[in-house]
């Protein structure tokens, strides 16, 4: 991996843990990717973040593959397989919302 391939990891990670402990983070790489209310806005933002890594990993792919010297294969794994590892999870995460609606729609009053 790169160097700045791993200053970005790094950057993204210190965000991601600084967000889970929900202080104010230093750098103002993530604040874009924060969602602004509730559930909704939160589960709106983790689709587009989802949606974002597959873009970024698609196209660091097709660059890859164009030629590109400064793409590494190495970096262009490790973007795919974030992007396969959030849809997973986002996957996971619609699945246990639809059981939870039916659940709910179920319940007698």
């Amino acid at each position: 991996m790169s160097t700045p391939g791993i200053q970005a990891t790094l950057q993204q990670m210190q965000g991601l843990a600084s967000q889970a402990a929900n202080q104010p983070m230093q750098s103002g790489a993530l604040t874009s990717s924060v969602g602004h209310g509730g559930f909704g806005g939160e589960l709106q933002a983790s689709i587009q973040r989802i949606n974002q890594l597959q873009l970024n990993a698609n196209s660091k792919a097709m660059a890859f593959q164009a030629g590109d010297p400064d793409i590494e294969l190495g970096d262009v794994m490790v973007d795919m397989q974030k992007a396969s590892v959030a849809s997973q999870m986002g996957l996971q995460v619609r699945n246990r919302l639809v059981s939870a609606y039916r659940d709910v729609m179920n319940m007698q009053v």
